[in-house]
């Protein structure tokens, strides 16, 4: 990508000689690191029950220009078309790397991000369809007022589109929104404009509605399954190889894995009620 980058591998615990791994491609929030993913995720333990490779990057930043505001990674429509190119190309290298020294699932290969992760994540799906099996936004989107639009992805991708709620009339709890630096992002907006790209283009997705607002999903997945089981299942279930549209989901419905307030295309039954997680600064640079 024009200069060094780094990231955290993730390996399952014990590999064997004749396995193949899934590679999934974490990007993190504005507040956190390619660190507190690997925590905050229970990435490892994912990865040692799921057999899949994780890769996390560290963000080398991206100002909204005019700003001081950094949001890690370039989604606005203030970023370049060369800064854009800048870090699908790092997702190009960390991809060859990866797959220069292990046995790797090309018809498994995925990208989620959470918030500003998912922004970007939205923006790489696009650009990087050739690649990529499927994607996972947690809390991104689309168009809304000053993020990049949908321009369409060369394959379809199923997707799982998931946010922290529209807020009141619509459901009880709070909106998903966001503002830091005097710049506000509304992912309940952007969730939907993504929703309906993919609706109009004919991709598969799932949609997931909390009612946490901006904070982390409140996931309780079954017993004995790392916390984004269903996140990662998503990604395995949905190789390269589906034709256009199609999901083993459509028939088999969803997997235990995957939250209650979750569903084929935008029919998701809201959460309801309390227990969510602390909010934390999303805004911390």
């Amino acid at each position: 990508s024009g200069q060094q980058r780094q990231f955290i591998l993730v390996v399952p615990s014990a590999p064997q000689p004749d396995e193949v791994f899934p590679v999934l491609f974490m990007w993190h929030w504005i507040g956190g690191s390619a660190t507190s993913f690997l925590t905050k995720g229970d990435v490892q333990n994912a990865a040692d029950q799921q057999r899949f490779i994780a890769v996390i990057p560290f963000a080398i930043g991206a100002n909204v220009i005019g700003t001081s505001f950094n949001t890690k990674w370039p989604f606005d429509i203030s970023q370049s078309s060369d800064r854009m190119q800048k870090e699908f190309r790092f997702f190009d290298d960390m991809l060859s790397c990866v797959n220069a020294q292990f046995a790797i699932n090309r018809s498994c290969v995925s990208t989620i991000g959470v918030s500003a992760g998912a922004l970007f994540t939205g923006q790489l799906a696009q650009a990087r369809s050739e690649y990529l099996s499927s994607f996972v936004s947690l809390s991104g989107g689309v168009d809304a007022t000053w993020i990049k639009p949908w321009n369409q992805a060369a394959r379809k991708l199923p997707a799982v589109v998931l946010w922290g709620g529209d807020g009141p009339p619509q459901m009880d709890g709070v909106k998903d929104i966001l503002g830091c630096a005097g710049i506000g992002m509304d992912f309940s907006v952007a969730s939907k404009a993504l929703e309906d790209e993919l609706d109009d283009d004919g991709h598969f997705f799932i949609e997931c509605k909390h009612n946490c607002g901006h904070v982390e999903p409140p996931l309780t997945p079954p017993a004995g399954e790392s916390k984004y089981a269903g996140m990662w299942e998503f990604a395995m279930d949905h190789p390269y190889w589906l034709a256009a549209g199609a999901s083993p989901y459509k028939t088999e419905g969803l997997p235990p894995t995957m939250p209650s307030w979750c569903a084929i295309g935008a029919n998701a039954m809201p959460r309801t009620g309390g227990g969510c997680p602390a909010a934390e600064n999303p805004c911390t640079n």
